[in-house]
């Protein structure tokens, strides 16, 4: 009965939080929403458009009035084809003489070795093509309205001419893989449109009794816009590269369809729904799409025949039934708002002048949540620099994998908040990467245990280091760390969920790998310290005390965060499988002949090797604060001198940055609890940026589009999901055997509500506080165990079974 009691509690707790936002929300004739996106005008700019998804399909809705205009795109749609591992097989043989010049000081010499150490560039991430939706409107447009609640993962647009009230609503269903769109005129026989397809890949259309079938392919290579080289960017070959097919349908309450080799017409219609099935021949990384690939065509026609059996409102249920059992699992909210209701984009502008919007705040973290179960449910194919949206044939940085940060950032908030069923893409994707990632090891690195990957990866999973065999900076293309960074989520995922099976069939093999790598590539420095040689910082450049500017050099700080987490986080897994004790060893040996962090003449945490200045003191990386976060070997309470030394880093480069730095930096003033700096950080990647195209502007820093894409700019997904991240790490932390509760709470945030957020050791947290004291909090233990409460000077010790609750007043 006890238990009973808790759980009726969690669910009454959950339910005040909801009621609490509701509330807020019905204060006023129109409140500020924390669930709608919408606008008074269609978008022009594919950073105003609404974004749809299931995990594989995606779709971005402008909601234009005579022309409305959708853009598709297929998660598993990649140019390129299987990557060949042994690309650049004697390319470990310079490593010897990297090292020499590095141990000589010769600096300048060992960036120049370093282009040996290059292989080609990744893949990219392709546009599938574009649907139009033309009507027939003669008049004046009127009440025009188009919003995406993403309560229901549903857009809609409506707008009246000539009295005749029209109204679109689109969805992606994951139950069923496809496409709806509904569409209607509150007048009878008013509805008349045409569906035309058009694409940047090569493709054709045709009629096929009641459907327009669109069969395409993608380029075999698309290499990056970035490239400096003679050779033509994007080649295409009919007998090569990835297909695709798009196939529609319409059904009709009245008037007549018909469908011609390139245009689907209906004409005197009241209602009409529009299905949309899409597949490609993709079929695992190691597979040739034109030769080893799926039955696409097959595929396309069984999702549209299933779909046009199922009928639409069963569809519909399906999907928002579906989306609801993850979107629902959390619920926040941050007191109340005296924000007016304005559409999305000027809700933004408002409040990057300073206002107050609480609700705003909330509504960009869900956001967050919604993109990722939006882009995260395709086995092996993880959410990509910009998720799952791309219009461009060659996208900012290839839209691909870019492994120093971005798509690990990308999966941030995945177990915190409460969506670890999105992390199986990115999970799975690993140990892809590892397969190729162990010939990498030895060909480029003359390593012959464990696996190696580097900056950039695609669909593929190619784990070389990057640069198109020489042309590249060493700055980016040479570094090799992202096997330790990856393998962290490996732990991450077991430490939430308790999965003592994954973790031992799938993670420790994983993490013993990616250690087993870093174990055989450090070498001993003059002093006997364990140093990584040669090593880069991920993008940074520093300066010698003979002024010279160079990317190459040994014992980078970062390198060594990371494969001190790699090493921490992997002999813990061989002590919870009670496994390989000797590695163990070997580990914990290493881990003490490490070289030492150093702080610098500036009070800052040493970037390099040495005391060096930054070529750029202000850089958006900042990957030698790994260990801060998303490592946790360095704290406040357990490192307070090295955390100091953090916090003087983060001064020194300044809140001016890009889109997914400030989500990161977020972060890492929550875990130096400094709440208010936080939360500062948090309202500057909500700055409103007008849409950009293509255009990359370090300069400008990052921000927030209309549509609240992340702005780095360019769009990058990766700072919406780092940014809902910080959230969570601002109200909760948790570690070994602790939870802290609102850790780094601001004063902004005086009073507030959240259930469903995660805690590592299996445990999931609900609470409330006012007058920013704690008042109340639920916890669930998913598989039972004992952890430690702490919140703003109290500790409780507590000790579940699994799935029982405990509600406490503090």
């Amino acid at each position: 009965m006890n238990r009973l009691n808790h759980l009726l509690n969690f669910v009454l707790l959950g339910l005040l939080v909801l009621s609490q936002s509701c509330s807020t929300e019905s204060a006023g004739e129109k409140a500020t929403s924390t669930h709608v996106l919408w606008y008074d005008k269609p978008a022009t700019y594919f950073e105003e458009s609404l974004v749809l998804g299931n995990g594989k399909m995606g779709a971005s809705v402008f909601g234009g009035v005579e022309s409305d205009k959708i853009y598709l795109n297929d998660i598993t749609l990649w140019s390129g084809e299987p990557v060949d591992p042994y690309m650049n097989p004697e390319a470990y043989k310079f490593i010897p003489e990297i090292r020499e010049a590095l141990a000589n000081e010769n600096y300048e010499l060992a960036d120049k070795l370093n282009h040996n150490l290059m292989g080609k560039y990744s893949q990219s991430y392709a546009p599938l093509g574009t649907l139009f939706l033309n009507f027939q409107h003669n008049g004046n447009v009127e009440n025009y309205h188009r919003e995406l609640d993403i309560d229901k993962a549903v857009s809609t647009t409506s707008y009246q001419v000539d009295g005749v009230t029209y109204k679109r609503e689109y969805f992606v269903s994951y139950p069923d893989q496809i496409m709806v769109v509904k569409l209607s005129a509150d007048k009878k026989d008013a509805l008349n449109f045409a569906v035309k397809f058009d694409s940047q890949l090569r493709f054709n259309t045709s009629a096929d009794n009641d459907l327009l079938k669109v069969e395409g392919y993608a380029p075999y290579q698309a290499l990056p816009n970035y490239h400096a080289g003679d050779e033509e960017p994007i080649k295409f070959d009919e007998n090569r590269g990835t297909r695709f097919s798009t196939y529609m349908k319409v059904e009709s309450d009245g008037g007549n369809s018909m469908y011609t080799d390139s245009v689907l017409t209906v004409s005197g219609a009241s209602e009409a729904v529009l299905y949309v099935s899409i597949a490609t021949s993709f079929n695992g990384f190691d597979k040739d799409p034109a030769k080893e690939g799926l039955n696409n065509q097959a595929i396309a026609q069984q999702q549209l025949n299933d779909a046009d059996k199922k009928g639409v409102d069963k569809i519909e249920e399906a999907h928002i039934a579906d989306y609801n059992m993850l979107m629902n699992r959390v619920q926040l909210d941050l007191g109340e708002t005296t924000a007016p209701e304005l559409p999305t984009d000027e809700r933004l502008k408002r409040y990057f002048s300073g206002a107050e919007d609480k609700n705003l705040e909330v509504l960009y973290f869900q956001y967050g949540r919604y993109l990722l179960i939006a882009s995260s449910r395709t086995e092996g194919v993880p959410a990509n620099l910009q998720g799952l949206w791309n219009p461009h044939l060659q996208p900012p940085w290839s839209s691909n994998y870019t492994m120093n940060i971005n798509v690990e950032e990308n999966y941030w908030m995945v177990e915190t908040g409460n969506l670890s069923e999105m992390h199986r893409p990115l999970l799975s994707f690993i140990g892809n990467v590892a397969k190729t990632g162990a010939v990498t090891a030895k060909t480029f690195y003359g390593v012959d245990k464990g696996w190696a990957s580097c900056h950039n990866s695609d669909i593929w999973a190619m784990s070389n280091p990057v640069g198109g065999f020489g042309e590249g900076d060493p700055v980016w293309a040479c570094w090799n760390m992202s096997g330790p960074w990856l393998s962290t989520h490996l732990w991450e995922h077991y430490q939430f969920t308790q999965d003592i099976d994954f973790l031992k069939n799938e993670g420790y093999p994983l993490m013993k790998g990616a250690a087993e790598f870093c174990l055989n590539w450090m070498v001993e420095d003059k002093n006997g310290n364990l140093i990584t040689s040669p090593s880069t910082s991920p993008e940074n450049k520093y300066i010698t005390d003979k002024g010279y500017r160079g990317a190459t050099l040994y014992g980078a700080t970062s390198d060594l965060a990371m494969i001190r987490e790699c090493f921490l986080q992997t002999i813990q897994a061989s002590k919870v499988l009670n496994v390989d004790d000797e590695f163990r060893a070997e580990m914990e040996q290493a881990l003490a002949k490490m070289y030492p962090y150093q702080v610098g003449k500036k009070g800052n945490l040493q970037e390099w090797y040495y005391d060096w200045e930054d070529a750029e003191p202000k850089h958006r990386h900042q990957s030698h604060l790994f260990g801060l976060h998303p490592g946790n070997h360095i704290t406040p309470d357990e490192t307070p001198e090295l955390a100091k030394a953090c916090k003087t880093t983060l001064e020194i480069k300044g809140d001016e940055t890009t889109g997914w730095s400030k989500g990161w930096r977020i972060n890492l003033w929550a875990r130096l609890l400094d709440g208010n700096h936080a939360y500062k950080m948090y309202r500057e990647l909500l700055s409103y940026v007008d849409p950009s195209g293509n255009e990359t502007q370090y300069s400008k820093g990052g921000g927030t589009y209309p549509n609240l894409f992340d702005a780095h700019p360019p769009f990058q997904i990766d700072g919406n999901f780092g940014g809902s991240a910080g959230v969570i790490e601002m109200l909760m932390q948790s570690h070994q055997n602790q939870i802290d509760l609102l850790p780094a709470l601001p004063d902004v945030w005086p009073a507030g509500s959240v259930s469903g957020i995660c805690a590592r050791g299996g445990y999931e947290i609900a609470m409330d506080w006012s007058e920013g004291k704690l008042n109340s909090v639920t916890v669930i233990a998913k598989a039972g165990g004992s952890t430690k409460l702490v919140c703003q000077g109290k500790e409780k010790e507590i000790e579940l079974a699994q799935g029982e609750s405990l509600t406490l007043e503090w």
